[in-house]
């Protein structure tokens, strides 16, 4: 968990504002269809440069794993670039490069999803690529235990050298008990090690379908080509029985949960993670809204109330922030976190940043607060048109979570209506102790010949 994340604003708090652009001002456009095995078909018409960016997006990701097989969609995501019955490993990316683009992938506990940004031209064989290996992807032995030492030297890449993540995959873990997102999307390291090739191919079998998919197009191209292309190449896909997904529900939490890691680290860290609710009705919740704008509040710009507060006035913190993504498929927290600045201690800032909250559940925000966050939100509609990634990522995550992409519009007026006394209203309610997790990253210390990991070969993302 980088806690510089936090500071990037309200547009990027969380999915719900980084959907919030995907409108267009000619209302047919975005333009969909559905082929008649189930796969959905999203393109929206951008003609100011001659690129397109084209996405398959899966409706599966690591909440959908079952304990012992943890990190199998991510590992799955790795093999899909390890050859089909037409191409051999690798030769994937080599026809994207040859084209003049570039492709990756990316897995959360939400969704998978593939994506290619070319030139126009070349969308055609795109197409073609990703429907090749929906359906004919061939999970070789060899490579397979190839790409699992990859992964597993992810995982010890990225958490198990990093203090940070080490603290958040714990936070995970203790915030929720029996929801599937108090596992981490890489996986345990034992079930990798544990990890078997016919896994990967159940899963493939199992999710990778026409009727678990959508594809995203946005870019210089024809709408009516683009689903002429897709039905050409998906069209005589059969639609696979997709299994029951019965998600555990997680308990209410009835009192405070405290976890302290200890790793060789620099400074210490704090995170604060309380249970809120999520986005279910675009329509008629509020509360969601309220704390999307709570959030940038505290944290949307570089004058808003926990830099000015706590790194530029009393300077507890170097590092401070808020974080609240209220579109996920399963649960979700509003979390404060940050470093505490030399002299100062965890505990100095986990009250101090406790203290902004309160602050505002008992005098409320400011007409020219609320305003402001309002405003950078709807200017961010104008600066996400430029990147088509950013548009096809937009609509993208909006449906991965269970949302339309048309709801993007009532999404950004109901942000648009948050009243001060809304805000207000969920500090008040939502920030006390039977719904915290806290975590704390206690620094032990550094091996001064410690040297720093090697990336792995074949690490994409």
């Amino acid at each position: 968990m980088d806690l510089r994340r936090f500071s990037n604003g309200i547009v990027l708090c969380g999915a719900l504002a980084l959907t919030l652009a995907v409108a267009s001002p000619a209302r047919a456009n975005p333009f969909e269809t559905t082929l008649s095995n189930g796969l959905r078909v999203i393109v929206k018409e951008d003609r100011r440069a001659p690129v397109a960016m084209h996405m398959v997006w899966y409706r599966v990701g690591a909440m959908d794993e079952k304990d012992g097989t943890t990190g199998i969609a991510h590992l799955l995501e790795h093999m899909m670039f390890k050859g089909t019955k037409k191409l051999k490993p690798g030769e994937f990316n080599d026809i994207v490069a040859r084209a003049g683009g570039n492709d990756n992938a990316f897995t959360s506990h939400d969704y998978t999803a593939y994506f290619q940004r070319v030139p126009a031209a070349a969308l055609p064989k795109m197409i073609e690529l990703e429907a090749d290996r929906m359906r004919n992807l061939v999970i070789d032995d060899d490579e397979f235990a190839r790409e699992l030492k990859v992964v597993m030297e992810e995982r010890r890449l990225r958490t198990d050298d990093q203090p940070q993540s080490q603290m958040h995959e714990q936070l995970m873990a203790s915030a929720f008990i029996a929801h599937p997102y108090r596992r981490p999307v890489i996986g345990w390291m034992n079930d990798l090690e544990n990890m078997r090739p016919d896994d990967a191919r159940d899963w493939y079998r199992r999710w990778y379908a026409p009727n678990n998919a959508y594809v995203v197009v946005v870019g210089d191209v024809d709408h009516k080509k683009v689903f002429e292309l897709v039905k050409k190449h998906y069209g005589h896909m059969k639609p696979v029985a997709q299994p029951v997904r019965k998600v555990t529900a997680e308990p209410p939490q009835t009192g405070e949960r405290r976890i302290v890691v200890k790793a060789p680290a620099e400074l210490p860290q704090l995170a604060l993670a309380w249970k809120v609710p999520k986005l279910s009705d675009v329509e008629n919740d509020r509360e969601p809204y309220a704390l999307e704008v709570l959030a940038g509040i505290l944290d949307g710009h570089a004058a808003s109330r926990l830099p000015r507060a706590l790194v530029r006035s009393s300077q507890i913190a170097v590092e401070v922030g808020a974080y609240y993504d209220s579109t996920a498929r399963g649960e979700v927290t509003f979390m404060l976190g940050g470093t505490p600045a030399k002299g100062h201690t965890v505990a100095e800032l986990e009250t101090a940043l406790r203290a902004e909250v309160k602050r505002i559940a008992d005098e409320g925000v400011s007409a020219a607060e609320l305003e402001r966050i309002k405003t950078l939100t709807v200017a961010s509609q104008i600066y996400k048109l430029d990147s088509t990634y950013v548009q096809a990522m937009e609509i993208g995550r909006l449906e991965a979570s269970g949302y339309r992409w048309q709801d993007a519009d009532r999404m950004l007026e109901k942000l648009r209506s948050v009243t001060a006394d809304e805000v207000q209203a969920v500090a008040r309610k939502y920030f006390g102790d039977d719904t915290l997790t806290v975590a704390v990253l206690d620094p032990q210390p550094l091996d001064p010949d410690a040297k720093p990991r090697a990336k792995p070969a074949g690490l994409r993302h």
